[in-house]
């Protein structure tokens, strides 16, 4: 079979990390023959992923890293994982935040892709313990220059992780004086026994406040991150109104995301008529919250 020049690297080593996944392994001559490329191009895909950490080459093929509940990997080992997935929820994402709201952004690349999408949503106040959040903000203003309706941010201090996050008592502190109408949170993991968890114990206690100050949480995560769980739960699937994912979300996943949480949102797919008329449109709930409170943080 001809090498297929329509799929992306990210797209094949997408397809290829989810079939390690999936299957506990997988040889080189099994992935030429699914994806109609070159013993060559899979190599190189598995040489990639080796160095993001999140497979291991093996004699002929490759296996899963087996990590430890603790493990937590930086901001940039992260950042080209789901890349095409992450760019989709942020979109979706995007479409749920009304203009003069007063929203929150934790740390994490899914967040970091959706605040991107939220440059142009006027008035926002945006509070947020990433560092990479921030930036995002802080370098379009130094692109364009002031600009009326140009979001408002408001980075909390604390200890830097891995991820480029604020944590630690000085962050919580902030946090728990604030009151936001939506929270976008990324996770490490989310599964229906541990909900939502991290490998960070600080980051943990500073997501729990973020969760406590929000009248909305939004879960922004790929289908990735179902079923693993990290050292420290910090909030149950009750506690979740929203998760925008990725269409890779397995059907029993979905199941159980829908028997808990208020609205499941698949980036791409329609959402079921009786699900959307329960919740009524991403922009009016979130209009008609920001009216009840000022759209501002306080």
């Amino acid at each position: 079979m001809s090498e297929n020049q329509n799929l992306l690297a990210e797209q094949r080593r997408t397809l290829i990390l989810d079939e390690v996944r999936r299957r506990g392994g997988v040889r080189v001559n099994e992935l030429t023959r699914r994806l109609g490329v070159s013993d060559m191009t899979v190599r190189r895909d598995l040489d990639a992923l080796a160095r993001q950490g999140v497979l291991e080459k093996v004699h002929g093929g490759a296996v899963p890293v087996v990590e430890a509940s603790t493990h937590e990997p930086g901001f940039e080992a992260k950042s080209g994982l789901e890349l095409s997935a992450k760019e989709d929820i942020a979109r979706a994402a995007a479409e749920l935040v009304p203009a003069g709201a007063a929203i929150a952004l934790s740390g994490g690349t899914t967040t970091f892709a959706l605040a991107h999408r939220l440059l142009d949503v006027p008035d926002l106040t945006v509070v947020t313990n990433s560092v990479r959040v921030a930036d995002v903000f802080h370098a379009a203003q130094r692109t364009s220059g002031p600009r009326q309706g140009a979001a408002t941010v408001v980075l909390t201090g604390g200890v830097r992780t891995p991820s480029d996050s604020l944590v630690g008592p000085v962050a919580d502190q902030a946090i728990a004086t604030l009151h936001f109408d939506l929270l976008f949170l990324g996770v490490h993991g989310i599964s229906a026994e541990a909900g939502l968890s991290t490998p960070n114990l600080a980051e943990a206690e500073t997501n729990r406040r973020l969760v406590q100050s929000a009248r909305r949480v939004v879960v922004v995560a790929d289908h990735t991150k179902w079923g693993t769980v990290g050292l420290s739960s910090f909030a149950s699937l009750d506690q979740v109104d929203t998760l925008v994912t990725d269409s890779g979300l397995p059907d029993r996943a979905r199941a159980e995301v829908s028997e808990r949480l208020r609205r499941l949102v698949v980036a791409g797919e329609a959402e079921e008529p009786e699900e959307a008329a329960g919740s009524g449109t991403a922009a009016g709930d979130g209009s008609d919250e920001a009216a009840a409170d000022g759209g501002r943080a306080s």
